[in-house]
């Protein structure tokens, strides 16, 4: 069950199997079918998460007109940080497109690992290092490529194309579905 966890960590930090073994035990399995919510626009964020498979999208807005902002998959590391640590109402809510299976880990739990496990601290510095970049990266690139550009960059991510609705996709772009039709015909 923990498997895919602990060589994840490992891939980010060098730990001692006592340490990974504390740590992999204040984490519990949840599973999420499509179509429900991890965590819903108003709530309080309090888990971090594993995505052991699956995919997830956090998305804003109403039922008319949602904005999707993020999407997550199998293999990532996430919480809804904005959220989470100044302990405030997310503005986002975070659904299942898929069947998804989460290893989670309450807040508190994870504040105290990073008391007692220095390396726990490294692999928390590591993991949002990496999600700043990746968030810069997806700024950079609403700013200065064209939609057609972020469309041909998205489908880098093969597992992402199929398990995306192209509704999503188009919203994740930051285009309508129109738009995001016009620009895969000129692609073809």
């Amino acid at each position: 069950m923990m498997q895919d966890l602990s060589d994840f960590i490992q891939s980010k930090i060098t730990i001692a199997a006592s340490d990974l073994n504390n740590i992999l035990s204040n984490f519990t399995e949840v599973v999420f079918d499509k179509g429900q919510f991890v965590l819903k626009r108003g709530q309080v964020a309090d888990h971090y998460y594993y995505i052991k498979s699956g995919a997830l999208r956090f998305y804003y807005g109403d039922f008319e007109e949602q904005l999707t902002a993020w999407v997550v998959v199998k293999g990532e590391f996430f919480t809804e940080i904005s959220s989470l640590n100044p302990q405030i109402a997310t503005r986002f809510n975070i659904e299942a497109i898929e069947r998804t299976e989460l290893l989670c880990i309450y807040k508190d739990d994870m504040d105290s690992l990073y008391q007692q496990i220095p390396t726990w601290q490294e692999f928390g510095r590591i993991t949002w290092e990496n999600m700043s970049i990746r968030m810069i990266d997806r700024i950079i690139s609403f700013q200065t490529l064209s939609a057609e550009e972020r469309y041909l960059e998205f489908m880098q991510d093969k597992e992402l194309i199929k398990r995306v609705p192209v509704k999503q996709i188009a919203s994740f772009l930051g285009v309508t579905p129109n738009a995001l039709s016009r620009i895969r015909k000129n692609i073809k």
